[in-house]
């Protein structure tokens, strides 16, 4: 994947939300789609994507696969989540300065 198609994926707010989610430890596939509001389809492709990426491991659990984030997935989640907070910090400074 070129540079700016990895920018394109990870500025959306699903697949960021598909990484925070999935920091809070190993899930299914249909758990993610309901804890973000999204179809399983849309939630399965987006973490096939990110298992080419080596963001995300699948592991079968019987006939269910678990979803769980690799080190690298573990630091990009804990770098958006710091995004996040600056840029909630970035817009409350902002509100007070009206």
């Amino acid at each position: 994947m070129a540079e700016m198609d990895l920018k394109r994926l990870f500025l959306r707010p699903k697949p960021v939300k598909i990484i925070t989610n999935l920091k809070k430890g190993p899930k299914y596939a249909t758990q993610v789609s309901k804890d973000i509001d999204c179809t399983y389809s849309h939630v399965v492709k987006l973490l096939e994507h990110f298992e080419k990426l080596g963001l995300v491991e699948f592991k079968k659990q019987g006939r269910i696969k678990v979803i769980e984030l690799t080190e690298d997935g573990q630091d990009l989640a804990h770098a958006i989540e710091g995004v996040i907070m600056k840029l909630n910090r970035i817009s409350e400074n902002a509100k007070t300065k009206k």
